[in-house]
Formats: structure tokens, C-alpha cells, sequence
């Protein structure tokens, strides 16, 4: 057993539990009902922001009971680690954006220059219309005005992880959204 991985067993079993399943599946109800009255005559192009949009996409494409096209992008400023540094991009969408509305679908809205550096790659692949899909929205004044389309619940400004947000690559798959608890520091 690794030491990460120690330190992730560790660090769950003291964390804060923010929000819990049924929170999440109230939250992915109202996303998809917004989404829906919004998008549902478009023919959308929803697109998963791998690694952490991959679980709110699947929870939230599924509500969506209208016809759209799916694919993914890959851009991380993360890389397993606990604070961003610079974009890599990892992957680009295969499907054409020329003319298409774009649906985001990520994990969470922090200070949102992933999310900024994403939406503005979509315009300039000529993307009609971009809308964003979060499943979490950190409350803080860092995002420089950054505003998710569609979220779905706030957190404070801690550490969270769970529903794909990860802590050092583990706990995507928690069932609720946790944050580090000050007891871990």
C-alpha cells in the first residue's frame, strides 16, 4: 500500500460530509429540468471536461430525455495534485464544433480557469453558443466573473471531493461531496 493511498484512507474517514446522495440526485433533477427547458430544440453537443466531468455526466445525461450528441475533452490544470498549475491539454473533442451549441458538462466551478480556457477553445473551434454545466460552485470571488450556465449546489471555499472531484486521484467515486476536514491538517 502506497502512502497516498494511506493518506486518502485516512483522510476520508475524517471528512466532512457536505452533501449526500440525495442532495447530488436533487441537484442533477433541477440541472436537468433547467438544461432541458433551455437546450432541448438545439441539438446540442454535450461535452464531459474528463476526468472529474466523467461521473455528473453520467448522472446527468440520462435526465435528459431530448436528442444530443456526446464526446469529451481533456484539459487539466491538476494532474493529481491538490492545486492547479498550468492547462495541459490532454485530449480535444472529435466531433466538429463549427456551428453547434456546446453543453460543458465538469465537476466543479473554483476559480475556473480550466472552465475559461475550455469555453474560449470551443468558441474559436466555432461553437454557435457554450453553456456550462457544474455539478458544485465554489463560493469565493476568485473566478474574475466566471459564471457556470447550470449548477447544481454551492460549497464553501474548502478542499471537496466525491462525485468526481478527487483527493490526490482517489475518492472520485465518494457518494456524496466531502471536504477535507481542518481535523486532516
Amino acid at each position: 500500500m502506497t502512502n497516498t493511498l494511506q493518506e486518502a484512507r485516512a483522510m476520508y474517514a475524517k471528512a466532512d460530509l457536505l452533501w449526500s446522495r440525495d442532495d447530488v440526485d436533487a441537484a442533477l433533477d433541477r440541472m436537468a429540468a433547467d438544461i432541458t427547458a433551455k437546450l432541448e430544440d438545439s441539438n446540442p453537443l454535450a461535452l464531459c471536461v474528463m476526468i472529474g466531468g466523467l461521473i455528473p455526466a453520467g448522472g446527468l445525461l440520462p435526465r435528459l430525455d431530448f436528442p444530443l450528441q456526446i464526446d469529451y475533452i481533456h484539459a487539466s490544470r491538476y494532474r493529481g495534485a491538490t492545486q492547479g498549475g498550468v492547462l495541459h491539454w490532454i485530449v480535444k473533442p472529435s466531433c466538429s464544433l463549427e456551428d453547434r451549441v456546446v453543453l460543458l458538462i465538469d465537476d466543479i466551478l473554483d476559480e475556473g480557469v480550466t472552465l475559461a480556457a475550455i469555453i474560449d477553445y470551443c468558441k474559436a473551434a466555432g461553437a454557435r453558443e457554450v453553456y456550462s454545466a457544474v455539478l458544485i460552485e465554489k463560493l469565493h470571488d476568485r473566478k474574475n466573473g466566471l459564471q457556470a450556465t447550470f449548477k447544481g449546489l454551492d460549497v464553501e471555499d474548502r478542499y471537496v471531493f466525491g462525485y468526481g472531484m478527487d483527493y490526490k486521484g482517489y475518492f472520485r467515486n465518494a457518494p456524496g461531496i466531502y471536504a477535507v476536514s481542518d481535523k486532516n491538517s
